[in-house]
Parts: C-alpha cells; sequence; structure tokens
C-alpha cells in the first residue's frame, strides 16, 4: 500500500518494524495482523498511521461489518506490531483485561501464579492493543485503563500490587460502533484519550477489487450484482428497514465465495438473510437479491 504520509514519519516507520519483526519471538510474529483490509479512502489509513506513531491511541468508529478489525490488523502488520485483542462483552471485568492468579505447582510444592491477561501482556512487550466493540463493556469496568491511555502509560495491577508501565511501541486501538444493540455511550473522558477515524462501509469500485481479490467468486457479472446488492441493503439499512448486520460487508464476501458453488440467492440466504432475527428483514433481503439474481 502506497501511503502518502511525511517521509519522515514513513521511514521510521519501516525501519522499526523491521527491527521488530527480526527481534520478535514466533510465539509473537502469530499475532501480527494480516494487510487484508481495504480502504474506501487511503486517508483513512494514513491519518491512522500517523496518530499511532505519534503515540496516538486510535478510536475506529464504523458499523457492523464495515472493516474495523481488518483495519487493526492492517495496522499491526505495517507496524510489524503484535496485536493482543480484548472482545469486550458486558462480562468483561478487571481479570479479562489485567489477569488472575491461579494455582500451579513447582518442584512439587503449591504456589501461587499470576496469568497476565492482554494489557498486561501488550504494555510489558510494548505492543498494540485492541480493545473490539469497547462500548459493550459496563461503563464501571473501562475507568481502569485511563492510566494506560493517557500520558502516563500506566496501570495499578490490583491482583499483583504492582504498577505495570508500558514499554515504549505500546498503543491502544479501539473499535466502536454506536448503533448498535447493547452498547452504551462511550464516557467522555475516556473517548477524550483517542483519536477517532470514521470508517464507513466498502462501495463501488473499490469493493468489487476486494471481492475479486478476497472471495473465490471471479465472474465479473456476478461481482457486480453483488456489489450492487451491497449498495442497496445499506441504503436499506441507513433507512431503518434493515438492521446493521445485514449490510456487512464479512457476510457479503461469505455470500460470494458460497455463490461459487450454490445458487446465489440461496448462498445469500445462508450467508446474510438467515443470520436476522426479524423475519420481514430476511424476506427484505431475499426481495433484494430476487431483482438481482435469477
Amino acid at each position: 500500500m502506497n501511503l502518502q504520509i511525511p517521509i519522515v514519519i514513513k521511514e521510521k516507520l519501516q525501519t522499526e518494524a523491521a527491527q521488530r519483526i527480526e527481534k520478535l519471538p514466533d510465539v509473537y510474529k502469530e499475532l501480527i495482523g494480516k494487510p487484508g483490509y481495504t480502504a474506501p479512502d487511503a486517508s483513512l489509513v494514513e491519518d491512522a498511521v500517523i496518530a499511532l506513531a505519534l503515540g496516538k491511541n486510535v478510536l475506529l468508529k464504523g458499523p457492523t461489518g464495515s472493516g474495523k478489525t481488518k483495519l487493526a490488523e492492517l495496522l499491526s502488520n505495517l507496524f510489524g506490531q503484535p496485536l493482543h485483542q480484548v472482545n469486550a462483552s458486558v462480562d468483561l471485568d478487571a481479570e479479562a483485561l489485567l489477569g488472575h492468579k491461579t494455582l500451579s505447582y513447582k518442584d512439587s510444592k503449591q504456589e501461587i501464579e499470576f496469568i497476565a491477561g492482554p494489557v498486561t501482556k501488550a504494555a510489558n512487550n510494548g505492543h498494540f492493543l485492541y480493545i473490539d466493540e469497547i462500548n459493550i463493556a459496563k461503563p464501571e469496568t473501562l475507568p481502569i485503563l485511563n492510566g494506560m491511555l493517557d500520558y502516563r502509560r500506566t496501570i495499578a495491577n490490583p491482583f499483583t500490587g504492582e504498577v505495570v508501565k508500558a514499554q515504549p511501541g505500546f498503543n491502544v486501538i479501539a473499535a466502536i460502533n454506536e448503533g448498535y444493540i447493547g452498547t452504551v455511550p462511550l464516557n467522555e473522558a475516556l473517548k477524550n484519550r483517542f483519536v477517532v477515524i470514521e470508517v464507513p462501509y466498502i462501495e463501488g469500485e473499490t469493493l468489487k477489487e476486494m471481492l475479486k481479490s478476497q472471495s473465490q467468486q471471479k465472474d465479473e457479472e456476478v461481482l457486480e450484482k453483488f456489489v450492487q446488492l451491497s449498495s442497496d441493503l445499506i441504503g436499506q439499512a441507513k433507512a431503518g428497514h434493515l438492521s446493521e448486520d445485514a449490510a456487512s460487508i464479512r457476510a457479503l464476501l461469505d455470500a460470494a465465495d458460497l455463490s461459487v458453488y450454490l445458487p446465489a440467492k440461496r448462498a445469500i440466504q445462508r450467508a446474510i438473510a438467515d443470520k436476522l432475527e426479524d423475519a420481514r428483514e430476511r424476506a427484505l433481503v431475499a426481495n433484494v437479491a430476487a431483482t438481482l439474481f435469477v
């Protein structure tokens, strides 16, 4: 990817990424993301790269299936940084973030061992931390991260009594979907610790090129119809007739793959429509598909 970023940042990025990867143990090399994200606008990736290079945290904001996680993996790849992931939920607590204590045996003796969580691992090793759907977590859980997200880059570990100090290179990427069911407004003090990058759906020719390169479906005419299907579903989602799940690019990619071996309408039913809870939404997706595929 030919990024239009200041040369001083570009050279620093490339040099440090190569050095970092060379020194990484294999177990951490496996955590480096793959470059599978196709940006609807190159400035989206460029701005995220510059923010991270300057030591800023990045909040990726966009609808379900728009590619936020894929973008986080691309950033991990560009920086040569392992990506430690947290999948936020209402059950997310300090143990899930920082780690927990457990009983272990050493030389036939029982002892208490601390198993580091993703935040602790990322901080101690100077890696990236990715928090997916951060606004699904309970508001009272997230403030424990405040010290890690500002200039201090520290957090008090209540399970060990130690203060964890992030090593150089540590940074946080989070993803948020403000319109998704089950989410809560992100605390302003927390949001202010991020640079926000809007991640819209991929559409048009960019989407077609992504499908062509990443799906098993190679028929140009069929791909054009899937691009139109995506546009129609996004329009219905924006109008409030469909949930954002129906417009997911991830689901569209699944449908394109299946369409190589199944009739396209059935592929769309399996990959998109049948995931929806509402019968009216499933019928609407089927009707949209029927206008494009025989």
